[in-house]
């Protein structure tokens, strides 16, 4: 007999669960799934799912994603509303049935055909890690609302920044930010060796966390933003160095933005310090939590590093960032260092003074 969830899904077999966790999320996104398949167990579930429907609700809102902002934005709100509460099995159905038909991606596609049983598998979770899944991904989409509020249009002829340091601050914590929060109370809850913690500042430091890899992620990709039509650098902190958004269009202005931009460097690092006080908050002994959180601290940090030293910021064409074959050093390299604070300090320090040599 199938069995329901309390809110009237079908139920989901092991089998099923098994497929997502792994087949569909690895599709969406690669480097996530290893991070996933390092952390221990039984943090698997609820980061994942919490992941899976997060991917879903920026899938709907994607810039690139076909058809108006309007619609798009109904779409965000639909799912959001099924987040925070008893989902509706028949909403669900319409929302897959109209985002599969848009998608060309057959990865997204696999992703938005499990959407049913991702909410099924939401609401038989135990209601602390359903309330926490609910939390992060409502918050998520917050800031996927924002991004549509604030930049509407979907090219350079419609270019628009946020106005304040503060506006951006605001984004990196309800994109990213929030993420260390939840993560931070999900692990404190299914991890004996963290229950020591004082969640409150751990926390703290996990939302540092989140925004110190968000702004790196910015700082990144602002050519490409740019010709998407979002310009996430404050427009009062352009103007103060005389320049426009429109103006970062042309890599002739390379110096003039490095006015703004190194500044920015040096917040995602000064975030990114706090990281590094919360990897090593993680006892030697959790090993498996700790490559978790090491992957994507070096990673941002690496990042940092070639962002501050190039001198094609603004170039469209000039993709910076790390290697893969970097990366898979980097992961071989930490399964060696991982319990050792001295050798993660000194691997740390020496990425973090690349960076600070270069601002």
């Amino acid at each position: 007999m199938s069995q329901t969830t309390s809110g009237g899904l079908p139920g989901v077999t092991a089998k099923s669960r098994n497929r997502i966790l792994k087949s569909v999320l690895k599709g969406v996104s690669r480097s996530f799934y290893l991070t996933l398949r390092v952390l221990p167990k039984n943090l698997r579930e609820p980061i994942g799912l919490a992941y899976l429907l997060a991917r879903a609700a920026d899938t709907i809102a994607d810039r690139k994603h076909s058809g108006l902002r309007g619609s798009r934005l109904e779409g965000l709100l639909i799912l959001r509303a099924q987040v925070a509460g008893s989902a509706d099995l028949a909403i669900l159905q319409e929302l897959v049935a109209k985002s599969v038909d848009t998608l060309s991606s057959p990865k997204d596609r696999a992703l938005f055909s499990s959407l049913v049983e991702l909410f099924s598998m939401l609401e038989s979770m135990n209601p602390s890690d359903q309330g926490q899944v609910r939390w992060v991904v409502g918050t998520l989409t917050e800031g996927m609302e924002m991004d549509l509020d604030v930049f509407p249009g979907q090219d350079a002829r419609h270019l628009t920044a946020f106005a304040t340091a503060a506006d951006l601050d605001r984004y990196a914590y309800l994109v990213a930010g929030c993420v260390g929060k939840f993560w931070t109370n999900v692990t404190t809850a299914h991890e004996p060796s963290l229950s020591h913690w004082d969640t409150a500042e751990m926390s703290s430091k996990g939302v540092r966390f989140g925004k110190g890899l968000q702004l790196t992620n910015v700082l990144r990709d602002i050519p490409g933003d740019l010709r998407m039509g979002r310009c996430y650098l404050p427009a009062d902190e352009l103007a103060a160095s005389g320049l426009t958004p429109e103006d970062l269009l042309d890599q002739s202005n390379e110096e003039l933005a490095r006015q703004v931009l190194v500044p920015w460097v040096q917040t995602a690092l000064g975030h990114l310090e706090a990281a590094e006080e919360y990897l090593l908050a993680i006892p030697r002994s959790s090993v498996r939590l700790r490559l978790a959180c090491l992957w994507p601290l070096l990673l941002g940090l690496a990042t940092l590093a070639r962002l501050a030293s190039s001198n094609n910021w603004l170039d469209r064409d000039a993709e910076i960032k790390v290697s893969r074959r970097w990366v898979y050093r980097m992961m071989l390299k930490s399964l060696f260092f991982v319990r050792s604070d001295r050798l993660l300090r000194r691997w740390i320090g020496r990425l973090r003074r690349q960076v600070e040599s270069a601002t």
